[in-house]
């Protein structure tokens, strides 16, 4: 079988960013650049403002991304995660999904 992790973890360590509901969309909207809070509810969809701000709190404890003066903006960390998001893009045109989902661009 081939290897796709260099050492044991490694996709748990992008899991512990990734994997929980809302962060890859929040991620993805920051990708165009900083956006305020209510930017970032507007473009998520159906996103509970609680749980947003919790999903905001993590990303800036991890330094995926930083709060300037109420814009939040992606650090290196968080853009480094791009080819990650387009991956996942790509694989959700391939296999697209039978849920209809809020259009947030």
């Amino acid at each position: 079988m081939k290897e796709i992790e260099p050492s044991v973890g490694c996709i748990a360590s992008a899991m512990s960013v990734l994997g929980s509901k809302w962060t890859a969309l929040i991620l993805r909207d920051l990708m165009s650049g900083p956006k305020h809070f209510c930017e970032l509810e507007r473009s998520v969809g159906n996103i509970n403002p609680r749980t947003l701000s919790q999903r905001l709190n993590a990303l800036e404890q991890q330094q995926v991304l930083l709060n300037d003066s109420g814009h939040y903006l992606l650090t290196q960390k968080g853009e480094d995660l791009l080819p990650i998001l387009k991956k996942m893009a790509a694989w959700g045109t391939k296999y697209p999904s039978t849920k209809t989902f809020v259009n947030s661009q």
